[in-house]
């Protein structure tokens, strides 16, 4: 059942983000830094955790997870640290994503050829 609950919950948020390019003159662009900040707050009040652990996979492969992880290792990282581990703190849980994301795009436009 859980992975009806993660295909349909990243369907949602894919239908939200299409609604929303379609009725405004909202980017790409826009909606990745929208959904980050709705992951962000999200996460600040605990909502996202619960949604990760109702629907599994799913919800970790948005980019609304991204806001999510950041918030959530800059507030690890103030509970260990104070402010200063507020900064110090908020990339680790990402940087793996990051990591592998650039290097996998790295990797693809070896075997690809850009269009005219």
């Amino acid at each position: 059942m859980t992975l009806v609950y993660s295909f349909l919950f990243s369907g949602f948020v894919c239908l939200i983000a299409q609604i929303i390019m379609d009725n405004s003159t909202l980017t790409p662009g826009h909606l990745t830094s929208l959904f980050t900040v709705l992951g962000s707050i999200l996460a600040c009040f605990g909502i996202y955790d619960l949604i990760i652990d109702k629907v599994g996979s799913g919800a970790s492969l948005l980019i609304i997870n991204f806001g999510s992880t950041l918030t959530n290792y800059a507030y690890l990282g103030f509970v260990k640290n104070g402010i200063i581990g507020l900064f110090s703190n908020i990339l680790v849980g990402s940087s793996l994503i990051i990591s592998s994301t650039i290097i996998i795009a790295a990797i693809i436009t070896f075997f690809t050829n850009p269009k005219d």
